[in-house]
């Protein structure tokens, strides 16, 4: 029988199929290298291409034998014995590989739909949002492997105790997955979480983002619209009440779902300690800021959905130290801190500040930020800035014209940043090295530093900051 025929044959009895052999286009990717680990784990036969692979995705393609020996694009390797291929983001509609997928008539998914492909007979857990997704997705996960409770899932950070981001059985019943926004590949230009059909979801929070590919802010929400909409029928959306967007967007759906609103539970901070109410008493906990408590709200009720109680929940989460690249303690010594944040869209930058603010209010809060991605370097994005840095003490912001010019938009001068902030203090820095030397001259005594980037500030060694507390 033709391998179709049987595929579409085992489908319709429920039976899971097996692909073997897969082929990633751009296997480089910070996702894309974490599916290809998952699936070599499985058992399948991996072969990949990439035309650069940063660290620390080459160093743990290497450690399994993935690692493409040449870097670039090379066709011969879309051979007709293929299952499938795997298109990354990175590479282009042109690619010569994929064009000879194409013209061979070899199975292309983009990373979302393989994914599907993997869980479309398991209970799809999806957490969707502009911000906290990865953290909630982190907590969800920290507290099922705290009680042993075995799921797949991918999630954007590396989290401590699991080997890799993304994780794919042909036993467990769950899989937990970060529903990213942005598109699924260069010749898909529907949002990652469209794709994946939730019987139970969660939506954290609405603020306009990727002004790239969503280029008004209509445009944007009508995205959640879509994703609501794509929860299975008889399931249920878990959303946060306190974010007047969302409750529009879960009001207005018509599916045919459970809807379960969550709110910020109390909470007190007491010396730098964050204890959450709990029906047992206060509760310190490793997290803080009220986004932070907002996640774990709405985390709380994806884990009950999930069979974990609420007294199992909170003996869980009390050890959560937060995801990578969230809140990151890089030092602290006396008192003094360092934070570095992942922080870049408004919504975060505000949230993450007021979270530092909170947690050390008689401390000097001094607050970087850099200007690094599309949106945050469009000059018409820029407005949505307003007011974000203002619980800073000091506020800097460091951007590279560079980086613009690369990008190919409009010329935006340190005039335009300090209008769009509306602080007259703003300090702004376009040369790596000025910022460099400012950072290392600061006085931290009794002072939280804050670092908000995607990037690197142009170079800057993190390794060498945490030496300003030393």
């Amino acid at each position: 029988m033709h391998k179709g025929i049987t595929d579409y044959f085992l489908s319709l009895t429920g039976i899971k199929t097996r692909i073997l052999k897969i082929h990633f286009i751009a296997i480089g990717g910070s996702a894309m290298h974490n599916l290809a680990l998952a699936l070599h784990q499985k058992g399948y036969t991996i072969t990949g291409s990439d035309d650069i692979i940063y660290e620390p995705s080459k160093s743990r393609l290497e450690a399994k034998g993935l690692c493409p020996f040449t870097f670039g694009w090379f066709p011969e390797k879309i051979t007709l014995d293929l299952d499938a291929v795997i298109l990354g983001m990175h590479a282009k509609p042109d690619n010569p590989e994929l064009a000879k997928a194409q013209e061979l008539g070899v199975k292309i998914y983009s990373y979302p739909e393989f994914i599907f492909e993997q869980s479309k007979y398991k209970t799809r857990v999806v957490i969707g949002g502009s911000h906290g997704k990865t953290t909630i997705t982190s907590m969800i996960l920290h507290v099922l492997h705290y009680h042993d409770r075995e799921v797949d899932y991918m999630v954007g950070a590396q989290l401590d105790g699991f080997d890799t981001m993304v994780k794919l059985t042909e036993e467990n019943d769950f899989i937990v997955l970060e529903g990213d926004e942005y598109l699924s590949s260069p010749i898909d230009r529907r949002p990652k979480f469209h794709l994946y059909q939730p019987n139970i979801a969660l939506l954290s929070g609405i603020a306009w983002d990727h002004i790239n590919v969503f280029p008004t802010y209509d445009n944007y929400v009508e995205q959640f619209d879509i994703f609501v909409d794509s929860i299975v029928e008889g399931g249920s959306i878990t959303y946060n009440k306190e974010d007047e967007e969302v409750v529009k967007v879960v009001t207005r759906s018509e599916n045919q779902i459970r809807k379960i609103p969550y709110i910020t539970p109390e909470y007190t901070v007491e010396d730098g300690i964050t204890y959450l109410e709990t029906p047992e008493g206060a509760m310190p906990i490793e997290v803080f800021g009220k986004h932070n408590l907002n996640n774990l709200a709405g985390a709380k009720w994806i884990c009950q959905h999930m069979g974990i109680d609420e007294v199992d929940f909170y003996e869980a989460i009390a050890s959560f130290q937060g995801a990578s690249k969230r809140l990151d303690k890089l030092a602290e010594k006396g008192n003094s801190v360092v934070y570095k944040d992942f922080a870049h869209a408004p919504s975060k930058v505000k949230a993450t500040l007021e979270a530092v603010r909170e947690q050390f209010p008689q401390r000097q809060v001094v607050a970087c930020l850099e200007l690094h991605t599309y949106s945050s370097l469009n000059a018409d994005f820029l407005k949505e800035y307003q007011n974000t840095l203002d619980p800073a003490d000091t506020a800097v912001v460091f951007y590279s014209p560079e980086a613009v010019k690369i990008k190919k938009l409009d010329e935006v001068t340190p005039e335009q940043i300090e209008e769009a902030f509306g602080r007259e203090n703003l300090i702004v820095y376009t040369n790596p090295q000025d910022f460099k030397e400012y950072l290392f001259k600061l006085k931290l005594d009794n002072t939280a530093l804050l670092l908000m980037s995607s990037g690197n500030y142009g170079g800057l060694d993190f390794d060498e900051v945490k030496g300003l507390v030393g």
